[in-house]
Order: structure tokens, then sequence, then C-alpha cells
């Protein structure tokens, strides 16, 4: 037995089991070592000293990881762009948001019960529009669905004129060629479009859960983010940080402010005019209004279009309605709600509005504005102070 146990020394040669044992001890005492520094500072100890930055072994290491990591972002941003694009427009919304809760919280509120009463009155307001909008598209489609036997009928009738219409184009030929012909690629659009209604179904949902959460921590996200500075700037950083979320909830809530005044000025028109649909439509110009610069007048365009069904003068009228507030929005309403927050020139707003369009479509033009206030702050109080200095 005791040959046996002496054999793996032997076999590893005379002094290893000497060194193994030394070694050990080593370990050891830098295990007491830590517990006494543990005991001693009441942590993870302190730092030791810095490498040496100037060593050419870190310079090269330093580089290589730089283009490492620099690739790495490029491919995660590029292959996680969508994602990306639903936690930032999270993140805006809380941050639009955040002045709501903080005003309630300085009235003795809960910061759980003010973010839960927000959330409720922006789910009541999407609630309100599916309410609008639900019932009229669901009795249309059902109307459509009972008057198609009578269309058919039409067709066949070669007085009526539907019928002259398709004796003169052939339009059942080619709608019964068309669907025997493609099919197979109409059911696949079909199909494609259900997909892309429950992606965006899914993406809402999304970005809703994510805003709470991002609501709820916001205070411990900013304190994070300020760590991630250097201590000697930390305080001129917060105080531009705080400016910058100060400006983007200015934009929200002014935003809001003059989407609620778009809306209730097309549902009274339309109340007023006998046109269909007032409330679904007066919603979704609200919405629609949301989107700087240009929502409004793609809704005043829809709008529009309905109060054909009315008359042609209606629809006249309801354009010059449109054409009146849009400069009324933009020269009266927009600069006294959130000019004096936001702070950006006319000129700014439009091409950030167009450049964000193109870049991330509604998403970037919905924050193009806050993101050039942001900009603009940036550029007044870090470069242009040091390029005056230099």
């Amino acid at each position: 037995m005791d040959t046996a146990a002496e054999l793996p020394a032997a076999a590893n040669g005379p002094g290893t089991g000497d060194a193994d044992g030394a070694d050990m001890g080593r370990v050891q005492e830098a295990v007491e070592a830590a517990a006494e520094e543990a005991e001693r500072t009441g942590g993870l100890g302190q730092p030791g000293r810095a490498m040496n930055r100037r060593s050419p072994f870190f310079i090269g290491m330093t580089a290589a990881a730089g283009v490492a990591v620099t690739y790495g972002l490029v491919e995660l941003i590029v292959k996680a762009r969508s994602v990306l694009i639903l936690i930032g427009l999270a993140m805006f919304i809380a941050a639009g948001l955040d002045p709501v809760v903080d005003w309630l919280c300085r009235h003795r509120v809960p910061r759980w019960a003010a973010v839960v009463t927000v959330i409720a009155g922006a789910v009541a307001v999407i609630g309100g529009f599916l309410a609008a909008a639900v019932p009229p598209l669901a009795a249309q489609t059902t109307a459509l669905i009972h008057q198609m036997p009578h269309y058919m009928h039409e067709l066949q009738d070669h007085n009526s004129t539907l019928g002259r219409l398709n004796t003169r184009y052939h339009v059942q030929q080619r709608i019964t060629s068309l669907i025997s012909a493609k099919g197979s690629s109409l059911v696949g659009g079909l199909l494609g479009a259900g997909a892309l209604v429950l992606s965006a179904a899914s993406s809402m949902v999304l970005v809703l859960v994510l805003s709470v959460y991002f609501l709820a921590s916001l205070p411990q996200t900013k304190l994070f983010a300020y760590r991630l500075v250097p201590h000697s700037r930390r305080p001129r950083v917060i105080l531009i940080g705080d400016e910058i979320l100060a400006r983007v909830g200015g934009f929200m809530l002014g935003n809001i402010l003059t989407s609620a005044i778009a809306g209730l000025g097309t549902y009274f028109w339309m109340l007023a005019f006998g046109i269909p649909y007032p409330i679904l439509l007066g919603l979704l110009v609200a919405l629609l209004d949301l989107v700087p610069v240009i929502g409004s007048t793609v809704g005043g365009v829809v709008v529009t279009l309905v109060a054909l069904t009315v008359s042609l003068p209606v629809a006249i009228g309801t354009l010059a309605f449109y054409i009146g507030y849009r400069l009324a929005e933009d020269y009266f309403i927009v600069p006294r709600v959130m000019g004096r927050t936001v702070q950006v020139p006319a000129i700014v707003s439009m091409v950030a509005v167009l450049v964000g369009g193109v870049l991330l479509g509604i998403v970037g033009a919905l924050i193009a504005i806050p993101t050039a206030a942001a900009i603009r702050i940036i550029l007044n109080e870090v470069t242009f102070r040091r390029l005056d200095k230099s």
C-alpha cells in the first residue's frame, strides 16, 4: 500500500511534490489575505495598481480589443436593428411620460401607483380607439358581404352601371381568371398580411411592456448611466442629461396636447357637417398628429376623402379647414405649447422629421424632434464651447 501511494510522486520526478506543496501554500496564503481584506474593508477590497498603459503589449491588446468590440457592436446593431428600434421607442415613451409620473410623485403618490395610473390612461386611450374603430369596420364588412349577391346580379344585368362596365371591360372574366391563375399568390398575400398584423400587434405589446419597466425603473437607470461617467464630470453630465430628458418629456406632453386639439377639432367639424364616423376619424387624426409635420396632413386627406361621400362642397370645406388648422398648428399652437420647451427651429424640425422618417420610418419621424433638441443641447454646451476656446 505504501509503495502504491508513492508511485505517483515517483512518476512525476524528484522534487515535484515539494513544488506542488509550495504552490498550494502560496494560494492558501492568498486566500487568507483575501479573507483579511474582506474583513478589513467590509467588501471586495481596494482596487490594485492600474496596468502600465504605455506597455507595447497593453497598447496592442487595446487596439485589437477595440477593433473586435467595434466589429461586434456593428454586427449586433445590424442583426438586432428591429428589436433595438422597439427598445429605443419604449425608452422614448418612458422618458416622455416620466414628467407626469414625477408630478404625481410630488403630490405624495407612490411611484408604482403613479406608473400604474399613467399606463392605465394610455391603455384607456388605445382601448377607446379600438372600441370606436372595430364596430364600424365590422358593420361595413358585414354590409359588403350581404351586398355581394346584389353586386353579382348587377354584373349580369346589362342595363345597370356595373353590367355595362362588365360588358365593356370584362370585369367578371378578369376577376375569375386572376383568381384561377394567381390563387396561390393571393392566398400567400393574405397569409403575409395576417403575419404582418400579428407582428405589429406583438411589437405593440412588447413596446408597452418595456415602457412600463423603463418608466418604473427610470431613476435607477439614470443613476446607473451616470455612474459610467468619470466622477469629475458627473455633475455636468447629470445637468445635461436631465435637461435632455426634460425636453423629451416636454415634447411628448406637448405633442399629446396638440394631437388632442386636432382630434377634437376633427370630431366637432365632422359632427357639424354630418360626415360619417366622427369618433373613429377624430381618434385617427389625433393618433396621426403624433407624427410631427406630416401626421395631421395625412389625417386631413383621409377625412376629406370621407367627406366626399356627403357632398363636394363639404369636402372642399373640410380641405380648407385642415389647411387652416395646419397653419394654426405650425404658427400658433405648437410655438405656444412646446416651443419654449423643445427650442428647435422650424427648419431643423422639418429636416429632422424627414431624415428620421427615411432612416427609421414612423418611429424615426416621431423621435426626430426631441433627438434634434438633444443634439442641439450637446452642441451648445460642449462642442461650441470647446471650439470657441480653441
